[in-house]
C-alpha cells in the first residue's frame, strides 16, 4: 500500500486523493461524451458539478458518522481516507437530482448518460481505498489476502481486499453500461438496471467486509442495498409497463 506519496513541506500527497482526482476527472469526461452522444443540452454538465460535491460531502459525512466513537471527530473528518459508498451515493445522485429538477431538464435521460461515470468514477475510488488500506474486509487465509500495516484501521492479518473485489464488479458494470446505451436501450431500463446492479454488488459484498451490524444480522450497507434494489426494480417495472401500454 501507498498512504501518502509525496510531500510539499507539511501538506501530503496522498494515493487516496490522486485517485479521487483521478476519478472525478474520468467521470466527467464520460458524462460530458454521453451528454454529447445523446443530443442533450451541454449545460447539463453543470449538474456533474453539483454531483461531485454532493458526492464527497456526502461520502465523508455518513463515513464519519458510521466511525463515530472510534476517534474524535475532527480527526475523522480530516483523515486521508475514509468515504462511504452509499454516502457518496446518496449525497452525489441526491445534489445533481435537485439541481437536475430545477432546472427542468429530463431526468432519466441525464442519470442513464451518467451511469457509466459513476460506475469508473466508484470503480477509481475504490482504488483509492485500497491504496490507503481503508474499507477492507474480514481476515481470510485466501492466497490474495492482503496486510494493511498502515491502514485505517491498521492490521497485520490478511483480509478480504473488497476494495478491489467492489473495483472489478463496477469495472465490469460500466463496461455493460456502455454497451446497453450503445445499443439503445431505454433510458429507464439502463437506470434501473444500474441501480439494481450496484445494490446486489454491495449486498454480497458486504457479507465479507469488516462492518457494524444493525439489525437481523445485516449491516446498514446491506439495508441500503435492499432499498436500492427495490428502487431499481420499480424503476424496471414502470419502463415495462410503459412497453406494454397500447397506444391511443
Amino acid at each position: 500500500m501507498y498512504p501518502i506519496l509525496f510531500r510539499i513541506g507539511s501538506f501530503e500527497i496522498t494515493s487516496f486523493g490522486l485517485m479521487m482526482g483521478i476519478a472525478v476527472s474520468v467521470g466527467w469526461w464520460l458524462f460530458f461524451r454521453e451528454v454529447r452522444r445523446s443530443n442533450l443540452p451541454p449545460n447539463v454538465v453543470e449538474a456533474a458539478t453539483i454531483g461531485i460535491v454532493g458526492g464527497l460531502a456526502g461520502a465523508k459525512l455518513l463515513w464519519t458518522l458510521e466511525h463515530a466513537g472510534s476517534a474524535p471527530l475532527t480527526n475523522l473528518l480530516f483523515s486521508r481516507g475514509g468515504l462511504s459508498w452509499y454516502g457518496g451515493l446518496f449525497g452525489g445522485v441526491g445534489g445533481g437530482l435537485a439541481y437536475i429538477k430545477a432546472k427542468g431538464w429530463p431526468m432519466l435521460a441525464i442519470l442513464a448518460a451518467a451511469s457509466p461515470a459513476l460506475a469508473f468514477g466508484q470503480l477509481l475510488g475504490r482504488i483509492g481505498c485500497f491504496l490507503v488500506g481503508d474499507d477492507y474486509g474480514w481476515p481470510t487465509d485466501l492466497p490474495w489476502g492482503v496486510t494493511f500495516p498502515e491502514g485505517l484501521p491498521p492490521t497485520t492479518v490478511p483480509v478480504h481486499p473488497t476494495q478491489l473485489y467492489e473495483a472489478i464488479g463496477l469495472g465490469l458494470l460500466g463496461t455493460v453500461l456502455i454497451h446497453w446505451r450503445r445499443a439503445g436501450v431505454a433510458d429507464a431500463v439502463v437506470v434501473g438496471r444500474y441501480l439494481l446492479a450496484v445494490a446486489v454488488l454491495r449486498f454480497l459484498i458486504e457479507f465479507v467486509r469488516v462492518h457494524e451490524v444493525l439489525a437481523l444480522g445485516l449491516a446498514p450497507a446491506h439495508w441500503a442495498s435492499l432499498g436500492i434494489a427495490i428502487l431499481g426494480l420499480a424503476t424496471l417495472s414502470r419502463a415495462s409497463s410503459q412497453r406494454r401500454r397500447p397506444r391511443a
